[in-house]
């Protein structure tokens, strides 16, 4: 709930709250980019990784971002393999496991767009991807 109050709060200032560099590059956009983030009403990770995606569709009108509650809609769960949450499904074939810092999430969404990162950005993301001790956090589905 907090997170709508808080994107209800950017929409009214107009203002996204995205960093220059993701600015630059949302309106570099040419293609239209859809972000799906699948959450569960527990997970305390959740608000951060629909906020980022809904500042991302604030920034440009060829971007939409759904807020999916997996547990509520577990056959697109099912078909994006949503395992734990929040996962960032983009163009529906692009993920990102976990709440990740903007910079991760453009490096995603750019890749999800043919416009892939610079290698070091790549070799940065990869170093966090993998292995129990990965910096984002994320909680697991459990369908009751």
């Amino acid at each position: 709930f907090t997170s709508i109050v808080e994107d209800i709060m950017d929409v009214s200032k107009g203002e996204s709250g995205l960093q220059p560099k993701s600015k630059q590059a949302v309106a570099e956009l040419t293609e239209p980019v859809h972000f799906q983030v699948f959450v569960t009403p527990t997970c305390p990770y959740c608000p951060q990784a629909v906020r980022l995606a809904h500042r991302f569709a604030m920034e440009s009108d060829l971007i939409t971002a759904d807020m999916i509650e997996a547990i509520e809609f577990p056959h697109l769960a099912n078909k994006y393999a949503v395992y734990g949450v929040p996962r960032t499904v983009i163009n529906e074939s692009f993920h990102q496991e976990g709440a990740v810092p903007e910079p991760m999430m453009l490096a995603k969404l750019l890749e999800a767009v043919g416009k892939a990162p610079a290698a070091a950005e790549h070799e940065h993301e990869h170093e966090h991807e993998h292995g129990n001790g990965h910096s984002h956090d994320h909680d697991h589905v459990h369908a009751h």
